[in-house]
């Protein structure tokens, strides 16, 4: 019983619920075979499969800081976040609390360019160019940043990505709350997303859905599109391999839990990495 001192039973008690016969019972009462040791490993499996999708919505988050900087400096020049007008998705209450939050990170950051930058260029900028903007901005605020773009830079965003700019905003949004799920360390395994994730349609996007129908709120759903991107950023990445070998051993009930429905190897992205 060390690891339940360890870790808390709030938390654990996340792992042991489907073993439960009745979930909705305060009685403890388990399915037969239960034991510690089971709960323990969906634990550690969790864990384990949290710091495999931080590893890859980190790659994400660093190319699409890289990006949406270009991009914006290209089209607005480089401090062309101080004209609300350059951000025309984003409204007056909505970028009048966005700026506030670029000073805050920008009073805050002790990092080496930022300094630099202040010691040499402070007397005449109040805030740094969009390249080292970005970099001091958590993934909530890139988010809000990209979502007042305009239209065109977020376009061509989403054309480097291969899907419609209303699909790739919804991937960051879910990428945001599943970035915040594993900051705190709270379970991923089985959850459903609560912002369900739009998924491309169409005859331009065969692969999503036939033969295998990719659906849009589970950890399947996630590790998809998490594949998916990691394919266009880093071609050579080997995320797809530590992704199958950690889901090797685990029951047909745990996967299906997952999203991992019937025929799932079918799925074109998959197939690929098998």
């Amino acid at each position: 019983m060390e690891h339940l001192a360890d870790v808390g039973y709030y938390r654990l008690s996340g792992y042991w619920y489907i073993f439960k016969q009745d979930p909705e019972d305060e009685d403890e009462s388990f399915f037969p075979g239960t034991s510690f040791e089971k709960v323990w490993d969906l634990y550690t499996f969790d864990r384990q499969l949290r710091l495999i999708v931080l590893d890859a919505i980190e790659r994400v988050e660093v190319y699409m800081r890289t990006q949406l900087a270009y991009r914006l400096a290209e089209a607005t020049g480089p401090f062309g976040y101080l004209d609300r007008s350059t951000l025309p998705n984003m409204d007056q209450r909505g970028y009048g609390h966005f700026m506030s939050r670029c000073f805050s990170a920008y009073d805050r950051s002790k990092t080496l360019f930022v300094e630099h930058f202040k010691n040499k260029y402070g007397e005449s900028h109040g805030l740094p160019p969009y390249w080292m903007l970005v970099n001091i901005m958590d993934f909530g605020m890139m988010l809000t940043l990209f979502k007042g773009a305009p239209n065109d830079v977020k376009k061509s965003m989403a054309n480097e990505m291969g899907v419609p700019a209303e699909v790739y905003e919804s991937w960051l949004l879910m990428l945001n709350t599943v970035r915040n799920v594993c900051a705190h360390h709270d379970r991923l395994w089985n959850r459903r997303l609560g912002n369900r994730t739009k998924i491309p349609r169409g005859h331009r996007y065969p692969d999503w859905h036939r033969p295998y129908e990719v659906n849009n709120s589970s950890t399947f759903t996630l590790l998809t599109i998490l594949g998916y991107m990691l394919v266009r950023i880093a071609p050579n990445t080997s995320w797809h391999d530590k992704v199958l070998q950690l889901l090797q051993g685990r029951s047909k009930e745990d996967l299906q839990r997952m999203g991992f429905e019937e025929g799932w190897e079918t799925c074109p992205m998959w197939a690929r990495w098998l």
